[in-house]
C-alpha cells in the first residue's frame, strides 16, 4: 500500500444505497474502499434490495445490512449508525432520495440517518438525464448543498433508459480519488491552533436595552466547523447567537460584549496560535455608562454618549509573531475594496475577507456569501455567491496556501 492510498487506512464510511440499476456500482465501491483499509457498513432503501440484495452487502462487509426501522426489534438503529462513520455516502441516490433529504422526510433508514448524523455527508445521485435537469431537481440539489453536503455530479454516457445524457453516477474508481482528497485535506490542519471569533456582540444601555447588528454567526461558525474538519484545534469566540451543531474539536466560548470578547480573544492568542480569524461583526462604540435600571420613557429627549469598543484586529496585529497568520473581515457598504485595503494595512493583517450589503444574497443573516479576499502583497481573489460552508473551505484553502509560504 503506497503513502497515498494509507490516507483511507482505519477510515469508516457508512454507504447508503438507494433503488437505482447504478446500485451495482456500490458493491464495487464497498470492494474498493475495502482495498485501501476502509471499514464499510451498508444501509439501503427497500427498494434498492430489487437490484442488489442485502446478502451481499452483509456478506461483503460480515456486519447486518439495515433496510427498515424494525429490523432485529431496533426502531433507533438509525440514531446509532449516523454516529458510527467519519463520512456518510449516499452511493447512488435517487431523485426520490434527493427529494426526502431536502425536505426532512424521514421515510427510509438512508433518509433517518441523514436527518441524524452530524458526520460529513456526500451524495452521488443517479438518474435519467432529465429527473436529473428537472428544476425540482436541481432545487433539491442546492438545498443539500446548502446544508454542506457534498454533490459528487453525475456522468455524462449511457443511461438505464436507453437514451444518453447526464445522469450515470460516478464511477467508483473516481469516488475513491475523491474520498482520498477529502481524507486528504482533513488532515492537513492537524496538530494546528486556529481562534476565530463570531457573531454579534450587545453593548447594554440599561438592563433590557442594547445596541447590536443582525449578525447571526453562521460564516464564523463555517469557518470553524471547516477548520476542525481539517484536524485542527479551535477556539470559537462567539457572540451572543444560537450555536448550530458544530464538531467535537470546537471549544466554544460564549460571550456578550465587545470587551468579553476582546478580553476571551486576548487571552487565547498566544504564541501557540498559528491562524487567527475574526469574522465576527464587534461593535464599534458602547455607550460610557450603562443604567442600573430600565430607562423609563419620557416627553423630553435624552441623549446617549458612546465612547469605541477594544480594536480587537489591530490589538492582534501588534501581538503576532511572524509565523502567525491574522484574517480579518469587512463588511462595508461603500467602496469596500479601500475601505478594507486601509484596514489590512492599518491593522497588520495577512489578509482581509471583504463582503457588501450591496451585494444581494451576502452580508446578515442569508446561508450564501459573496466575498473577495485582499492580500499584504497586493493581490486579491474573489468567489461568486455560494453557500457559506462552501465559502469558508475556499477561505481555508488559501489560508493553507498562505501558511505553506510563511
Amino acid at each position: 500500500m503506497t503513502r497515498t492510498e494509507e490516507i483511507l487506512e482505519g477510515k469508516k464510511i457508512l454507504l447508503g444505497v438507494c433503488g437505482s440499476i447504478a446500485a451495482y456500482k456500490s458493491v464495487v465501491l464497498l470492494r474498493l474502499l475495502q482495498k485501501h483499509g476502509v471499514e464499510v457498513r451498508v444501509v439501503m432503501t427497500p427498494s434498492a434490495e430489487r437490484f442488489v440484495g442485502k446478502l451481499s452487502f452483509s456478506t461483503l462487509t460480515g456486519h447486518p445490512v439495515y433496510s427498515d426501522y424494525s429490523e432485529e426489534g431496533s426502531w433507533n438503529n438509525h440514531v446509532h449508525m449516523s454516529q458510527w462513520p467519519d463520512l456518510y455516502l449516499i452511493a447512488p441516490a435517487t431523485a426520490k432520495t434527493l427529494a426526502q433529504l431536502a425536505t426532512g422526510m424521514a421515510e427510509t433508514v438512508v433518509a433517518g440517518i441523514f436527518l441524524s448524523t452530524d458526520r460529513p455527508v456526500w451524495i452521488a445521485p443517479a438518474m435519467d438525464g432529465h429527473m436529473w435537469e428537472h428544476p425540482a431537481t436541481q432545487r433539491n440539489v442546492a438545498v443539500l448543498q446548502s446544508y454542506g453536503c457534498t454533490i459528487l455530479p453525475p456522468e455524462y454516457g449511457p443511461l438505464a433508459s436507453g437514451m444518453e445524457g447526464v445522469g450515470r453516477m460516478m464511477e467508483p474508481e473516481a469516488i475513491l480519488e475523491e474520498l482520498m482528497d477529502h481524507f486528504r485535506v482533513a488532515e492537513s490542519w492537524k496538530g494546528r491552533r486556529v481562534l476565530i471569533t463570531a457573531g454579534p456582540t450587545q453593548e447594554y444601555i440599561d438592563p433590557v436595552r442594547f445596541l447590536s447588528n443582525p449578525s447571526t454567526g453562521t460564516m464564523g461558525m463555517a469557518l470553524a466547523a471547516a477548520a476542525a474538519k481539517r484536524g485542527a484545534h479551535v477556539d470559537l469566540v462567539l457572540g451572543p447567537v444560537s450555536a448550530t451543531a458544530l464538531p467535537a474539536p470546537v471549544k466554544v466560548h460564549r460571550v456578550v460584549s465587545a470587551q468579553q470578547m476582546a478580553d476571551t480573544v486576548l487571552q487565547l492568542y498566544d504564541d501557540s496560535v498559528d491562524i487567527a480569524i475574526l469574522a465576527a461583526a464587534v461593535s464599534d462604540y458602547t455607550p460610557r455608562r450603562r443604567a442600573p435600571q430600565k430607562l423609563k420613557k419620557s416627553d423630553r429627549e435624552w441623549n446617549l454618549e458612546l465612547v469605541p469598543t477594544v480594536d480587537i484586529a489591530r490589538t492582534l496585529g501588534e501581538r503576532k509573531k511572524p509565523h502567525q497568520v491574522l484574517v480579518g473581515f469587512a463588511l462595508e457598504t461603500e467602496r469596500p475594496m479601500e475601505q478594507a485595503r486601509r484596514k489590512l494595512q492599518t491593522k497588520n493583517l495577512d489578509a482581509i475577507v471583504v463582503n457588501s450589503l450591496e451585494d444581494q444574497g451576502a452580508g446578515f443573516g442569508t446561508t450564501t456569501n459573496k466575498v473577495t479576499i485582499l492580500w499584504k502583497d497586493g493581490k486579491q481573489t474573489s468567489l461568486p455567491l455560494a453557500p457559506k460552508r462552501r465559502v469558508a473551505e475556499w477561505i481555508l484553502d488559501r489560508v493553507e496556501h498562505l501558511l505553506l509560504h510563511l
